[in-house]
C-alpha cells in the first residue's frame, strides 16, 4: 500500500496539492493501490478530496480515524434537524449574512446558525449562548452532516478546549489550552496536551506530532502485510518527517521534496537550509529514499550531502495522454501579445519582475499584456501584491496588466495565451509552466533552481535569462513579439518538449522507486525479526 501524505486539500490548492493529485491519479490509472492521508482536521474534507477526484474509500484523515468516521454516508442537515434543548423559539434568517439568530420568548439570544448558502442552507456551525448574552461553546458540523468538533469558551471570549466527536455524539479526542504571555507582554492560548479515547482505551500526547505519530503507527500496523512494504511517500516534512523515522514496524519512507532544500536555491552548496526542510536534510538517511523533482537538485543533494540512501529523480508534474495529443493551437490563433503566469502572488515568485518586463515591452508593442493568476499571499500585510500593484502603477499599466485570482480554467487561458512568463527567486519544479509548454506556449524564465532552467530548453521551447534580470527578460519577448516564425518554432518546441513529462515516462520513474522498495523488503523483515 501507498500513502501519500499531506495536511489538507484546499479549494485553493499549491503546487504540491496539483502535484499529489496528479500521482495520485496517474497510480489510480496503473492499479496500484493507495490511499491520500490528510493530517489537519477540516469539515470541508471530504467536499474538497471528492472534487478532486479522490473517493472516500481512497482517504485517512487523522481525525475521521479516530472519530471512526472515515466512511459516512452524507445527509443534508438543516436548522430543522438541530434541537436547542428550549422551547418556543424564533428563528430569524439573515440570508446577508448566512446565518439564523435563534431567540426565545424573551427575544434573548440562544444561538447563532451559521450555513453554507441562501439556497440550501446546510449547517456549517452552531454558537450558542447562555442566560447572560455569553458565547460558550461553538459546535462545527462535518460536510456529512454530523456533528465534529465542539470548542468550549471561557468568559472572556477564549477558547479552553476542543473535543471531537465520533458519528454517535460521543466525545474521542480532546485538546485543552492555557493563556501565556509573549515577550510583548500580549495574552495568547497556547493547546497544553491532547487526550484520545480509542478503542476504549485513554491515551495522553504533548502535541499534535506525538500524535500523528501514534497515528501513522495504526495505519502501518492495519495494512502491515509481509510480502510487500508499505510505502510512506511523504509531501509536507513538517507533518511526520520525525514521525516517518520512529514507526513501531518498518516501513518504507519517503522523502519527497517539491522546493528546494536549501534556503538559498542559487548558492545550494553554501547557503543555509530551508527550514521547511532542516531536519529532513539532517537525518536523509533514516529514510529509505529521497525523491527530487529535477537531475539538478538531486546531484547537488548527492554532493552535498553524500547520502547512503537512494535518490530517485521524479518530475512531480505529470502531462495527460489527452492533452499531449490534444489538437495544437498555432501562435498565429493566439492573442498577439499575451503573457500569463500561475502563481501563487508570493514573495519568492517575485512577480513584480515580470511585470517590469512587461511594462519595458508595452513602450515598444503597445498589444502586449499579463494576466496573473492566482491567490494574494497575505505574508507582511500583502507584501508581494503591494510589490505588483506598485510596479503597475510606475509603468501605468492599468489597462495591461489584470491579477486575475484563482482559476481551475487552464486550459481555455492557455490557449489562448502566446507566452509563459516566470521570474521566481527558488523554485522545486513548477507544475505551471511545465502546463505552459504542454499547452504550446512560449516559455521565458529566469535561470532559476530548480525545474525552470530545465523544463524551459534554451532556444527550443522559449529562452532562459539570467537570473534576476528583468531588462533581459523584456529583451526575450521582444525577440519573440518581432520574429513571428521564431515564435512558432518555440511553439512548436513547446509541444514536443512536453512529452519529457508524459504518463508513461513519469510512472516509469515511480517504478523504479517501488522495485527497490520491493527488494528491500524481505531483508527489512527479517532485519527486524533479528532485532527482536
Amino acid at each position: 500500500m501507498i500513502f501519500h501524505i499531506n495536511a489538507t486539500m484546499p479549494e485553493q490548492k499549491s503546487g504540491i496539492e496539483h502535484a499529489e493529485i496528479q500521482r495520485f491519479m496517474l497510480f489510480k490509472k496503473n492499479h496500484i493501490a493507495q490511499k491520500l492521508i490528510l493530517r489537519d482536521w477540516n469539515p470541508e474534507c471530504h467536499r474538497q478530496t471528492r472534487a478532486a477526484g479522490i473517493d472516500d474509500d481512497d482517504l485517512i484523515n487523522m481525525f475521521d480515524y479516530f472519530q471512526k468516521a472515515t466512511i459516512v454516508a452524507t445527509q443534508q442537515l438543516t436548522i430543522k434537524n438541530l434541537d436547542f434543548g428550549v422551547v418556543d423559539l424564533e428563528f430569524n434568517d439573515e440570508p446577508q449574512n448566512n446565518r439564523y439568530l435563534v431567540v426565545d420568548n424573551s427575544k434573548k439570544l440562544v444561538a447563532r446558525v451559521n450555513y453554507n448558502n441562501a439556497e440550501t442552507q446546510r449547517v456549517k456551525s452552531v454558537e450558542l449562548f447562555d442566560g447572560f448574552g455569553n458565547l460558550y461553546r461553538v459546535d462545527h458540523y462535518d460536510i456529512r452532516g454530523f456533528k465534529s468538533l465542539q470548542q468550549w469558551y471561557t468568559p472572556d471570549n477564549k477558547i479552553e478546549s476542543e473535543t471531537w466527536l465520533d458519528v454517535h455524539g460521543q466525545p474521542v479526542l480532546e485538546s485543552f489550552f492555557k493563556t501565556t504571555k509573549t515577550v510583548n507582554h500580549q495574552s495568547e492560548l497556547t493547546r497544553t496536551n491532547w487526550h484520545l479515547t480509542f478503542n476504549e482505551i485513554s491515551y495522553d500526547f504533548d502535541t499534535i506530532e506525538d500524535l500523528t505519530i501514534y497515528f501513522l503507527d495504526a495505519i502501518n500496523q492495519t495494512f502491515f502485510n509481509t510480502l510487500e512494504p508499505n510505502i510512506f511517500i511523504l509531501d509536507r516534512s513538517h507533518l511526520a518527517d520525525y514521525g516517518l523515522l520512529h514507526l513501531k514496524n518498518p516501513a518504507y519512507t519517503v522523502l519527497h521534496l517539491h522546493n528546494s532544500h536549501a534556503g538559498d536555491a542559487q548558492e545550494p552548496m553554501q547557503s543555509v537550509l530551508n527550514n521547511n526542510y532542516e531536519f529532513a536534510m539532517n537525518a536523509l538517511n533514516q529514510y529509505d529514499a529521497v525523491v527530487s523533482a529535477t537531475p539538478q537538485q538531486t546531484r547537488d543533494i548527492k554532493l552535498r550531502f553524500q547520502p547512503s540512501v537512494p535518490l530517485f529523480t521524479i518530475p512531480v508534474g505529470i502531462v495527460k495522454d489527452t492533452l499531449l495529443h490534444a489538437k495544437r493551437v498555432r501562435v498565429g490563433e493566439r492573442q498577439f501579445g499575451k503573457v500569463v503566469a500561475f502563481a501563487r502572488i508570493a514573495w519568492e515568485k517575485h512577480l513584480d519582475d515580470l511585470v517590469r518586463a512587461v511594462g519595458i515591452v508595452k513602450e515598444e508593442i503597445p498589444e502586449v499584456s499579463l494576466d496573473l493568476y492566482g491567490y494574494a499571499d497575505p505574508t507582511d500585510n500583502f507584501r508581494a501584491k503591494r510589490a505588483v500593484e506598485a510596479v503597475i502603477d510606475k509603468y501605468h499599466l492599468g489597462d495591461s496588466v489584470t491579477m486575475k485570482g484563482y482559476t481551475t480554467d487552464i486550459d481555455a487561458v492557455e490557449n489562448r495565451a502566446m507566452i509563459y512568463g516566470l521570474t521566481s527567486r527558488m523554485e522545486g519544479f513548477n507544475l505551471a509552466i511545465m502546463e505552459g509548454i504542454a499547452h504550446g506556449l512560449i516559455a521565458l524564465s529566469y535561470d532559476v533552481n530548480y525545474g525552470p532552467n530545465e523544463i524551459v530548453q534554451d532556444n527550443i521551447n522559449g529562452k532562459i535569462v539570467p537570473y534576476g534580470d528583468y531588462q533581459a527578460m523584456a529583451n526575450a519577448m521582444l525577440t519573440v513579439l518581432r520574429d513571428p516564425r521564431l515564435a512558432q518554432r518555440y511553439s512548436d518546441g513547446a509541444y514536443q518538449s512536453a512529452e519529457r513529462y508524459s504518463e508513461t515516462n513519469v510512472m516509469a520513474a515511480w517504478q523504479k522507486l517501488i522495485e527497490d522498495a520491493n527488494q528491500k523488503w524481505q531483508h527489512k523483515i527479517a532485519a527486524t525479526n533479528l532485532g527482536r
